[in-house]
């Protein structure tokens, strides 16, 4: 079912303050209605007993001559009464007559059963009582003793009572209405032009939203203007215009921490570089040594030269990341992205001779554009990836396919699982599933770093989902 409730604070307001005005208008209309009925009703009572009960007496006495009847009327008093005035005589709680005044003259009426009971419960006490007689209408009565210890009853239509103040239901219907209607189109207005400053404040705060916070240089948007500070909105206002001030002090002072770190970074491999390499040199040098070396000079050189290379690996791909994140555009060619994974898979079943190797390529060439160098990297660190932190006999799946848009490289084996507290993390930087195989598997937990930094340069993104006996690693960018 749609929710029809206002879920706007401007919507709130108008509707608060229309539903308040009608609740008000529908207590005067109320009060107005029934006190013009009291009045009207009232003012009838008064007739009534003006009146007396003169008609009711010549049905008593039908035949007999009234004391001021000059003219001999079988009922003398139809004169003076207004047409429409009722009668009726009742005996024993018994109605024996009944008779309504007309323009031309005095009608008998044949009440119902339901109407003689309605008459016979009227209480003779002198005041003025409402009656629903079917045969006739609503009739306001008044009851009293005759001088035959009968009641008489005489009655006054209440139909003018009843035109009045439906007349006046309908004129404040109309009045309110409108009323209703024109203070619901103000105060929407009003409410808009009230709110114009949390408007603004909120805008600003959506625009925030949408900016890219975690790294690198951000941009707030203006300010949101000021406002009347002894305001609600006001100090609304104010208190997020010093709350952005302050995260964009935090935002400026961590985009120049980050650009020292990138900076220290890019110059520390840049000098490790040459060093590392002199390093291994040296070592390999001394390997070629043609005189006779004791064993252990021979294994320390040979450990030398293997972690020197270790380390110009490292160098080189801490170098890359900091290249990659000071935004250095990569080369942006054509690349057939098919050949690079035939020539990855071809590298890692030589490496991993022990693991099972599958490929799904689909029959046209996919091309895409980008660096062919860092491409085959991310291939390589993906293949090496699930070399190296899955048992011998593992299948590692390949699977590259595109639908002429994008392109999507899938790598799949069903080894033991990334553990559940690492995938977070898992394209984070020195991220490592056990710290403990780091001498063996020469890994620095860098390669998928790499992997997620290379893609996202070409404008792609790496995803992964991983439990035990399952292991997917998804990447997608555009095909060329």
């Amino acid at each position: 079912m749609k929710d029809l409730r206002p879920h706007t604070l401007r919507a709130r307001l108008t509707l608060g303050l229309v539903v308040l005005l009608a609740v008000s208008c529908a207590a005067v209309g109320v009060a107005a209605v029934l006190g013009l009925k009291g009045f009207l009703t009232g003012r009838l009572d008064q007739q009534l007993a003006e009146a007396g009960n003169r008609f009711a007496v010549s049905l008593e006495h039908k035949g007999q001559p009234q004391k001021d009847d000059h003219d001999g009327d079988e009922h003398g008093d139809t004169r003076r009464q207004a047409a429409g005035t009722f009668g009726a005589r009742l005996m024993d709680g018994t109605v024996t007559d009944a008779a309504v005044v007309r323009s031309t003259g005095t009608q008998n009426v044949d009440l119902t059963a339901a109407d003689r009971k309605r008459l016979a419960s009227v209480p003779v006490d002198g005041r003025g009582h409402s009656v629903a007689l079917s045969a006739l209408d609503d009739y306001r009565v008044l009851a009293s003793r005759g001088l035959d210890g009968d009641v008489l009853v005489t009655g006054l239509p209440l139909e003018p009572v009843e035109v009045t103040v439906h007349r006046l239901e309908l004129l404040a219907g109309i009045v309110f209405g409108a009323a209703l209607t024109a203070t619901g189109v103000a105060g929407a207005l009003w409410v808009r032009w009230s709110l114009r400053p949390l408007s603004r404040v909120a805008a600003t705060a959506t625009r925030v939203s949408e900016l890219p916070l975690a790294s690198g240089e951000v941009a707030l948007p203006p300010r949101a203007p000021e406002a009347d500070p002894r305001s609600e909105v006001g100090r609304v206002a104010g208190a997020f215009d010093r709350m952005l001030g302050h995260v964009e002090d935090a935002l400026t002072k961590r985009h120049a921490s980050e650009e020292r770190l990138r900076s220290f970074a890019a110059d520390a491999s840049h000098e490790l570089r040459t060093p590392v390499a002199s390093v291994r040199g040296h070592a390999e040098l001394a390997l070629l040594h043609p005189g006779p070396l004791p064993p252990e000079i021979t294994r320390a050189l040979e450990r030398i030269a293997a972690e020197s290379t270790r380390m110009g690996a490292m160098v080189d791909d801490l170098l890359l990341l900091a290249r990659l994140d000071a935004g250095r555009p990569l080369e942006a060619e054509p690349v057939d992205l098919t050949r690079l994974v035939l020539d990855a898979l071809t590298d890692a079943r030589a490496t991993g001779s022990g693991h099972r190797w599958e490929l799904d390529l689909p029959e046209d060439p996919v091309t895409v554009t980008g660096d062919g160098h860092r491409l085959h990297q991310v291939l390589a660190n993906l293949l090496s990836n699930a070399r190296l932190h899955t048992p011998a006999g593992t299948k590692v799946t390949v699977t590259l396919e595109t639908d002429g848009t994008t392109a999507t490289l899938v790598v799949h084996d069903d080894g033991p699982g990334i553990p559940e507290d690492i995938q977070p993390g898992v394209f984070e930087r020195f991220t490592r599933a056990d710290r403990s195989t780091k001498a063996e598997t020469g890994g620095a937990g860098l390669g998928l770093s790499i992997v997620a930094a290379v893609v996202e340069a070409h404008g792609g993104g790496v995803t992964v989902e991983s439990g035990p006996g399952s292991t997917t690693f998804t990447v997608r960018f555009g095909s060329g």
